[in-house]
């Protein structure tokens, strides 16, 4: 409940105090790109339910259908040109914000994912973590906020995610499940913050007690 009005209550605040930003934003898609705002892809939600995951549109509409699918790399061509700034500055998940204040999201929680990158994850995972709302941002986005330059030095990117990354973010949001709460919420979203101000920041440092990557991230 404690956690739920602090969602409601920072999400609401974060939505005025942001509009400075999100409505030059909104007029620039408006008129570039494709003219959509909104971008809206099914997800999988709390308990396994499915939710409409909001975002500033970034990308070519038939994305999905093109190659690469629901995974995304760095300089990826079905990125369009304004979309590049956003996703890079993170700006593009703020509409997540919206999810939150309707309950489909936490500003913390695991990283939502599409149906078909789900099923790249044990059953155990889900029942594991079938009780957290999925995050605006979270231990696994925090880790992996450079996971689109790690899948595109990979020659088989869907095999790194399914055996070098899912596992590992796995691993990282079960810890999560296990620490959930409102302290652990607050120091998450400072990291979500410090991260995006200095991409290169050291994680484990700053939470020793997090499983350790696997040796073929570590060397990434």
């Amino acid at each position: 409940m404690i956690k739920r009005l602090f969602d409601i209550v920072a999400a609401g605040s974060a939505l005025l105090l942001l509009s400075p930003v999100l409505v030059p934003v909104v007029i620039v898609l408006l008129l570039t790109g494709e003219h959509e705002v909104f971008y809206r892809q099914e997800r999988i939600g709390r308990g396994g339910k499915l939710f409409g995951i909001l975002k500033f549109a970034t990308m070519l509409k038939n994305s999905a259908t093109l190659p690469g699918g629901d995974i995304t790399v760095r300089g990826d061509p079905r990125v369009l040109p304004v979309g590049q700034f956003l996703r890079k500055t993170k700006i593009n998940e703020l509409p997540q914000l919206i999810n939150v204040l309707f309950g489909d999201m936490s500003l913390i929680g695991y990283r939502p994912l599409t149906p078909r990158v789900a099923a790249m994850f044990p059953d155990e995972h889900w029942k594991a973590i079938a009780h957290l709302r999925p995050g605006l941002s979270g231990i696994g986005s925090i880790v992996f906020r450079d996971e689109e330059r790690i899948l595109d030095q990979a020659v088989d990117r869907e095999a790194v995610y399914r055996e070098v990354i899912a596992p590992y973010k796995a691993a990282l949001e079960r810890w999560y499940a296990v620490h959930a709460g409102l302290w652990t919420d607050v120091k998450l979203i400072s990291l979500t913050l410090a991260a995006i101000v200095k991409p290169d920041l050291d994680i484990g440092s700053m939470l020793p007690d997090l499983p350790p990557p696997p040796e073929a991230l570590r060397a990434k």
